[in-house]
Order: C-alpha cells, then sequence, then structure tokens
C-alpha cells in the first residue's frame, strides 16, 4: 500500500480498511483510492484474501497409552465480505486456529489405538475441520481444507512396530519355505516310489525271460541229446552261469575283492544249494 497526498493503493487479493477518526469506515478494494487526511480518514490496514497455511503440530497420547506427535496443516482464508469482522475480532488469528486444532485432536485420539490413529486419519481431520468452520466464521475466516499431514510415534514405538512387521514377514517366509520344501519331498517320494516300480517291474521282465530261455533251453538240448535228464541240464547251465559270473567278476576293474569256493566240486555244492532251496521252497508252499 502506498500514501501520498491523501491516496492509497492497495494491491490485489488484498481490502484495504479505512477508518474515520479512529472508527471503522470503509473496506477498500484493489486499486487506487482518495483518503483527505484533512478530515480525518486515514487506512487502518491491509487484510489478505489469500489462502493461508498454518502446520500445527499437537503432542499427544492414545488409548493403549502411546504417545504421539500430530501434525495437522489448515488452510484458510478471510471472507471478503466478512473483512471488518476479520480485522478486528481477532488479534492473533494463527494462535486462535491453534488452539481449536489441539483440543479436537486431544479429544479424538485417545479415544483410539495407536493402529487406529493411522486408519482414521482422515476422520480426525474432518472433526477438526468441521469445528473449525464453526468456530472462524464467526470472526469473517474460511477453512478451506484441514489435513492430517503427520503422524509421529515415539522412536521406540515405531522401531518396534518395524521388529513386529519383520517378525510376521519372516514367520509368512518361513512358512511358504516350509510348504516349498514339503512339496519338494513329496514329489521326491512320488518319484522314488515310481522309479522302484518301475525297476521292480523290470527285475521281475528280466527273470521271467531268464526262466523262459532256461526252459527253451532244457526242452531243446533233452530233444537233441538222447539220454539226458532235466537234472544233467540244469547242472550244464549252472556251470555255464558260475563261469559267466566268475568272467564278468574278472573283467571289472572296479570290482570289489570277492572270495569264493572254486573247483570242480564248488560247482556241484552251488547246484544242490540252488536245488535244495527251490525244494525248500515248494515244501513250504
Amino acid at each position: 500500500m502506498g500514501q501520498a497526498l491523501g491516496c492509497i493503493q492497495v494491491e490485489q487479493s488484498t481490502v484495504a480498511i479505512t477508518e474515520s477518526f479512529g472508527k471503522f469506515d470503509d473496506v477498500l478494494g484493489p486499486g487506487c483510492h482518495c483518503l483527505p487526511w484533512c478530515f480525518g480518514k486515514q487506512a487502518a490496514g491491509i487484510l489478505s484474501l489469500r489462502v493461508q497455511q498454518l502446520d500445527v503440530r499437537c503432542e499427544t497420547k492414545t488409548k493403549d497409552n502411546v504417545f504421539v506427535n500430530v501434525v495437522a496443516s489448515v488452510q484458510y482464508r478471510a471472507f471478503a465480505d466478512k473483512a471488518q469482522d476479520a480485522f478486528y475480532k481477532l488479534s492473533n488469528t494463527r494462535g486462535q486456529i491453534q488452539s481449536y486444532v489441539f483440543d479436537v485432536i486431544r479429544a479424538s485420539v485417545p479415544k483410539l489405538n495407536l493402529d487406529s490413529v493411522f486408519e482414521q486419519k482422515n476422520d480426525i481431520a474432518k472433526a477438526v475441520e468441521e469445528e473449525l468452520e464453526k468456530a472462524m466464521s464467526h470472526y469473517g475466516f474460511e477453512i478451506v481444507q484441514t489435513l492430517i499431514v503427520d503422524i509421529e510415534p515415539d522412536e521406540h514405538v515405531k522401531r518396534a512396530m518395524n521388529e513386529i512387521n519383520a517378525a510376521a514377514r519372516l514367520r509368512v517366509a518361513a512358512n511358504e519355505k516350509a510348504e516349498a520344501e514339503k512339496i519338494l519331498q513329496i514329489k521326491k517320494a512320488e518319484g522314488d516310489a515310481e522309479s522302484k516300480y518301475l525297476a521292480g517291474l523290470g527285475i521281475a521282465r528280466q527273470r521271467q525271460a531268464i526262466v523262459d530261455g532256461l526252459r527253451d533251453s532244457v526242452l531243446a538240448f533233452s530233444a537233441n541229446v538222447p539220454d539226458t535228464t532235466s537234472k544233467d541240464v540244469m547242472d550244464m547251465v549252472l556251470v555255464t552261469q558260475y563261469f559267466d559270473t566268475m568272467k564278468e567278476i574278472g573283467s571289472s576293474s572296479k570290482s570289489n575283492s570277492v572270495f569264493i569256493p572254486h573247483g570242480p566240486g564248488a560247482v556241484r555244492d552251488i547246484a544242490t544249494q540252488i536245488r535244495d532251496g527251490l525244494l525248500q521252497a515248494r515244501t513250504t508252499e
């Protein structure tokens, strides 16, 4: 505002409050105005119509006895048509708003647990805005918006909350890992069972083929060589299998040392043991 020779200039988004001999006279809008000082007129002050912001930090306690700092951001402005009330009725607008914010926050937060304070911060902001709107409208001010921009628990509480969250995530990870290992063990067991089943089928088919081959050999030998019995043929087959086994053991470089009786009588003893085993098995059946 400039004033010279009884003229003043009012900037945009502001109004000037004028007085005549100390009494309120008029509200002047933006532009150039003439105030003849000789008639007792003067400018009492300037009132901004811009939106202003006030950040209020309030310390309070939650229902579960945790002290927190709640930061509320209040955006407000003066009504142009109530500029007289906004200029004269309040000497400290920001202090008045701060007092109402303290009152509402300290009445709302102690009813909630810490987790609920974070979840219902919009409800707290709405309660603050409604209370300020009712109170400040009588003084010529409009509450544009109220926000709860930060909730800060004590440092020890934040550390404990982080540790609880970390422990919960580790527990979930451990459960997932155990479930994965369980699935792997199940699949491995199923694979082993299937492998052993197929191996058993292979061994059974191999033995069936051996039995069929021996039977065919006995029948063919008995037909081609007269005066031979099945026992003679089996003895000869056992001798052949015995020497084949000895050959396999001797030709393998990775075989361990095997001590077995060897000689003409050893073959007869092996044949006798096999025959006795078969007879005992049939007797048991």
